[in-house]
């Protein structure tokens, strides 16, 4: 394919910068990080950036107009991604999973009064959602799962437990998949998607501290949950299909090289004032090496998502090669943050609330983080499955 930019969309990728320069919150941009915010605190901040956003017409980018997007094609959401990392934007992992699953999946399976109901919320930033799929013995191989959910008349009652569910103790609703019928010959079978009310009796929240000493990951009980049955997404025992069309969105334009290659630009220049073996780690031809290593790295998974989002234009849906975008991007991410902290040595380890901390600790929290990026959306194992079988097309 051509890698060339058409017209159109260099104009759109200016349109979008122009807009992020001049709408930044107070604080953000370059080099603006402050050090790991509360729960609270973050999600304020998200749904305010949020509701600005729905006023400038970038919220639900690729939602069909008539629903309140912008009605954006495969590349046009490539290149924000890559420009509202190239800005350092806020983060918006509190509230992304109603604009990236619950809405796209409303719009495509869901009821009419459904959509009625929460697609405007979802983009203003008014109601917050989570997503309730993780047990604690179904994470990967999620068709294991086992949260009960009994039909009763006009109601569903959930029982059970869920685990890695994020920002649960601040959403207002979730998306919810639990089993309804256990007498099935195949574990896919027998599942039920369902939109849940968090404000509902009989659920319990316990916060869940990570190492990076934030408690954005949550495990959430149900005790006889009632649900009513309009909330069902698709059709009662046929979940699993709504799972599947719900995770595609995921990673169908997902660009997060373009975070690597924002936080690259921040290390090159960091490199430049660094003291490292008697000069500048930029000076030293390792550091120089394992730096142009990590840029044709994301180089590569930059080619790898263009690629991806051609097929897409061509087919109307994603590829299995969305795999090897997860599996490359976490891997490399882990790198890039453990050779941070490398050549930055000792200092680099500082956390925030220390004076003598890099960049206001901002490499020890990625590091930590990092951690998670093999396991969180399919870990490398379930990646390198996916890969074998659907890309390679290897024997199982």
């Amino acid at each position: 394919m051509d890698f060339g930019e058409l017209p159109e969309h260099a104009e759109f990728r200016a349109r979008v910068r122009a807009w992020l320069e001049q709408n930044l919150p107070a604080g953000w941009g370059p080099r603006s990080y402050q050090g790991p915010k509360t729960g609270a605190a973050h999600l304020r901040l998200a749904k305010q950036w949020q509701r600005q956003l729905y006023d400038g017409g970038w919220a639900g980018l690729s939602w069909p107009v008539e629903f309140g997007g912008r009605g954006a094609g495969t590349m046009e959401q490539l290149i924000w991604s890559e420009e509202y990392a190239r800005a350092w934007a806020p983060n918006l992992i509190s509230i992304s999973v109603g604009p990236s699953l619950t809405g796209p999946v409303l719009i495509d399976r869901g009821k009419p009064w459904q959509r009625e109901r929460f697609l405007k919320k979802i983009l203003t930033g008014e109601e917050v959602w989570c997503q309730g799929f993780s047990e604690p013995n179904a994470g990967s191989d999620l068709a294991a799962l086992k949260t009960r959910g009994e039909v009763a008349g006009d109601e569903i009652i959930v029982t059970g437990q869920k685990i890695w569910t994020s920002f649960a103790q601040y959403a207002d609703w979730c998306i919810l998949i639990v089993r309804t019928d256990s007498d099935v010959s195949r574990k896919h079978d027998g599942l039920t998607f369902v939109l849940l009310d968090m404000k509902t009796d009989g659920i319990e929240i316990r916060p869940l501290v990570e190492i990076t000493g934030e408690n954005w990951f949550n495990e959430v009980f149900f005790d006889r949950v009632r649900i009513p049955i309009e909330n069902v997404v698709g059709e009662i025992g046929q979940g699993w299909d709504v799972v599947v069309h719900t995770l595609s969105h995921e990673r169908a334009t997902a660009a997060p090289y373009a975070k690597l290659e924002a936080e690259l630009d921040l290390l090159i220049r960091l490199a430049r004032c660094t003291p490292y073996r008697g000069g500048m780690a930029a000076d030293d031809a390792m550091v120089r090496q394992q730096l142009a290593r990590f840029s044709t790295e994301v180089l590569n998974l930059k080619l790898n998502a263009y690629r991806n989002a051609a097929f897409m234009e061509r087919t109307g849906h994603p590829g299995p090669s969305g795999s090897l975008q997860k599996l490359g991007w976490s891997e490399l991410d882990q790198r890039v943050k453990s050779f941070a902290i490398e050549m930055l040595g000792p200092q680099g380890l500082l956390l925030a609330e220390d004076e003598r901390t890099v960049d206001a600790g901002y490499w020890s929290h990625e590091l930590l983080w990092s951690r998670a990026a093999t396991i969180y959306a399919g870990t490398s194992e379930i990646q390198r499955n996916i890969i074998a079988e659907r890309v390679l097309k290897l024997p199982r």
